[in-house]
């Protein structure tokens, strides 16, 4: 089955593009298009699009709006905002998320619509595929109807989940207590970041290193929407700054971070402009490979929601340091792509849903 798309945006140029560009993906199917909010939200109630394509700065009612009416109707239709690269635009787009959007492209700043219909399909044609497995995903499980469990059914499920409890607690126990929490994250992340870190207590002791796939501009509106609900300080990592505990550092996009060594077993965080790795920049595996090679105490690793593989080789050299390792599971991700392939990779101690994973960590870090 194709992914039915509704695309609303003000301009009649962007609305043109981002529906060439779509039509020249495969198993898309544009359903209609619209110029306004007021009429993407009676588009979207009539035609039931699986996706909406949403312009989030329109005249009247805007994307935001928007969102607050789709949720309040109680439409289940994914949202990928279309965002201006501008500090404007990153701040909208961070409350987008907040408000149900799933992710995010932004406009391209080409003059010709060529390019900018290639710049779109580059942007699209990667995630429409996570996007349609997660919405056949949805169905099944919507679909699903499962018999009760037969009591034998429930004594053997027990026993099981005893037995996976008991292997993993003889592996925690074997755990050093970790001196830093590194996470990585995509698709789907500012969300679950959100869930995530202000459930940390500012007391934790330890600091964070996060990488979030973000291009410039929005990790600055990603770093200060997450301080606003935090306990911990967020900010944006700035170059040769010290790493110090009760602190989240987020990469800055477009960039590259890793840390690097400081007189004594302190560290400091460099941002640097090295290549993409895995096509991305900032990289989960830049960041995870620095700190295998790099920082004299235990870690423990954290890989959420996202697309593609990013961070598993840099936990392969992580757990050879004894590293303890979290994976988002499968129900809480928008897409499953990151924590699967560390999953398959044979790296991941736990899987946890995102609203477990906070406790899960402050457990960890004080020896629970």
């Amino acid at each position: 089955m194709p992914l039915r798309v509704l695309v609303a945006d003000d301009s009649a140029l962007f609305r043109r593009v981002i529906t060439e560009a779509l039509a020249s993906i495969r198993d898309v199917e544009i359903v209609g298009s619209a110029a306004n909010g007021r009429l993407a939200v009676q588009m979207v109630r009539e035609l039931q699009p699986d996706l909406l394509t949403l312009d989030i700065e329109m005249p009247g009612m805007d994307g935001l709006a928007v969102l607050d009416a789709l949720r309040q109707a109680g439409e289940d239709t994914m949202v990928i905002v279309v965002s201006a690269l501008t500090s404007r635009g990153g701040r909208l787009t961070m409350q987008a998320l907040e408000k149900g959007a799933l992710d995010f492209i932004t406009k391209p700043d080409s003059s010709g619509a060529a390019q900018s219909r290639a710049a779109i399909v580059k942007e699209l044609a990667q995630r429409l595929p996570a996007l349609a497995n997660r919405l056949a995903i949805r169905k099944i499980l919507k679909n699903a109807q499962q018999p009760p469990p037969s009591p034998v059914d429930r004594g053997a499920r027990k026993a099981a989940d005893l037995g996976q409890a008991a292997e993993a607690m003889n592996r925690m126990a074997t755990t050093k207590r970790p001196e830093m929490v590194l996470i990585g994250v995509s698709t789907g992340g500012p969300n679950a970041l959100a869930q995530l870190l202000p459930a940390i207590p500012k007391n934790i002791g330890v600091p964070f290193l996060v990488v979030q796939h973000m291009p410039p501009i929005f990790t600055q509106s990603l770093a200060e929407s997450l301080s606003a609900k935090c306990a911990l300080q967020v900010r944006e990592a700035s170059h040769s700054e010290p790493v110090v505990p009760n602190t989240v550092y987020i990469a800055p996009g477009g960039k590259q971070m890793r840390v690097a060594s400081r007189a004594g077993d302190s560290m400091s965080i460099e941002i640097t402009d090295d290549p993409p790795e895995n096509n991305c920049k900032p990289s989960v595996d830049y960041l995870f490979r620095s700190v295998a090679l790099r920082f004299p105490g235990p870690a423990m690793a954290v890989i959420l929601t996202g697309m593609g593989s990013d961070g598993t080789l840099g936990l392969r050299l992580l757990k050879r340091n004894g590293c303890h390792i979290l994976a988002q599971d499968e129900a809480s991700c928008v897409v499953f792509g990151m924590p699967k392939a560390a999953i398959d990779a044979g790296v991941v101690d736990a899987v946890l849903p995102i609203e477990a994973m906070a406790a899960k960590i402050v457990s960890s870090v004080r020896g629970g």
